[in-house]
């Protein structure tokens, strides 16, 4: 037995956990870009971009953006929106994509962009690199984009599927196109949106381009940037919702004729799940608040877009905060520091009416001993985004009993 004779100190664990800051819209965008002339070729890689010249270093620059999808989202992303970072993942390989011997990225197919996992090597392609985009950078992706390539229905589904469960762990919104050239009139939107079963709680749909001069972008393109701003002008934190917020551009088009929707054809697609470029007052703007489950499932988590996002990022914070507890001795001290931090974590959102009130709770009924015997525990959180307002309205009403103002002052 050590003898003390001394004064000293020791540390115990902090009893309140800080959370994980993670950013909510991180876009991981699929699609090709112009590397012949690149001695590196980034090729089926995750390459983390923070701006415009580190993308043009790294996978060129070319104006021919239906070739090259990944230029307009980084045109759009970083020149237009201002935002940053952003993930790419260039699926076009010079030395594999050819017609007869030259390199066309026309030879580039919706299955280069959907990917897989060779049975040799494990080396992934297309959208299963999603999967090492946090174990490589530590960043959770927020939103699954291939401008150019969701509007083909078997991408859209599996970019869903990605979005839906990233590393066994997270959560995501894939952020997809409705086809113009083939879906040219707003009436067959929603028919041809339920035939292909474009109908997934986290998914964003989008029909449109946009257009900036000569400049044309894919719907995906300009809602990704348009969310990721609006989480920055309200603390990095997606309960707003980025409908009637402007987009970057100065019209609309769908099969490369003008498009004006009025108010009532852009609200029919609001209401079939559908997002919309929408000018009606203060210019260009983003237009509709409903993910693309609507209106099959009408729970407010999954049929509203901020509602639905804010889920994903707070169950995405949770788990990297407590990771670090993970195979720590299950005791009422460890139960106590997660429900007395997420508890203030709420608290905290609450008075910023991030939410309208949230509590977290330690069940009996949610543990049973066998459970806890067996080192599982479960907390439950109870919280409550604000919806969009979507509707505001007046009840205006004639009151005679105002007439008595003819007799003056009587």
């Amino acid at each position: 037995m050590t003898y003390y004779h001394r004064v000293k100190a020791s540390e115990v664990p902090t009893r309140i956990l800080p959370p994980r800051r993670i950013s909510a819209g991180i876009p991981v965008v699929v699609g090709t870009a112009p590397v012949e002339g690149l001695t590196d070729k980034p090729v089926n890689e995750v390459r983390v971009i923070h701006t415009y010249d580190e993308f043009v270093i790294a996978f060129g620059w070319s104006d021919d953006w239906a070739k090259y999808t990944l230029c307009e989202f980084a045109y759009s992303h970083f020149a237009l929106f201002g935002m940053a970072p952003v993930v790419f993942i260039n699926v076009y390989d010079p030395a594999v994509h050819k017609a007869g011997e030259a390199s066309d990225p026309g030879a580039v197919t919706a299955a280069d962009i959907i990917g897989g996992i060779d049975a040799g090597t494990g080396a992934r392609t297309g959208l299963e690199l999603v999967a090492e985009v946090f174990p490589r950078y530590r960043l959770v992706p927020g939103q699954i984009v291939a401008p150019g390539w969701s509007d083909d229905p078997a991408v859209s589904v599996v970019m869903e599927a990605k979005a839906e469960n990233i590393n066994g762990l997270f959560s995501a919104m894939a952020v997809i196109d409705i086809p113009d050239a083939t879906v040219t009139r707003y009436t067959d939107v929603p028919g041809y949106k339920e035939t292909n079963n474009l109908t997934g709680a986290r998914m964003i749909a989008g029909w449109g381009k946009t257009v900036l001069g000569d400049m044309v972008f894919h719907a995906s393109t300009q809602i990704a940037g348009r969310i990721c701003l609006t989480d920055v002008d309200h603390d990095d934190v997606p309960y707003v919702s980025p409908s009637n917020k402007r987009l970057k551009v100065t019209g609309a088009r769908v099969n490369g004729l003008a498009l004006h929707l009025g108010l009532t054809e852009a609200e029919y697609l609001n209401g079939q799940g559908v997002v919309v470029p929408f000018n009606f007052d203060g210019g260009w703007k983003l237009f509709g608040n409903r993910t693309a489950a609507y209106p099959s499932v009408t729970d407010p988590k999954d049929a509203f877009i901020p509602i639905r996002r804010f889920f994903n990022w707070h169950a995405n914070t949770f788990i990297l905060t407590y990771w670090q507890l993970l195979d720590a001795p299950l005791s009422r001290r460890q139960i106590e520091t997660i429900v007395d931090s997420e508890q203030i974590r709420l608290s905290g959102f609450a008075r910023r009416e991030y939410i309208l009130g949230g509590r977290i709770a330690f069940l009996a009924d949610e543990n049973p001993v066998t459970d806890l015997m067996d080192g599982i525990s479960r907390f439950h959180t109870y919280m409550t985004p604000p919806s969009p307002n979507r509707v505001i309205e007046n009840i205006l009403e004639y009151d005679a009993s105002y007439v008595s103002a003819l007799f003056g002052g009587e």
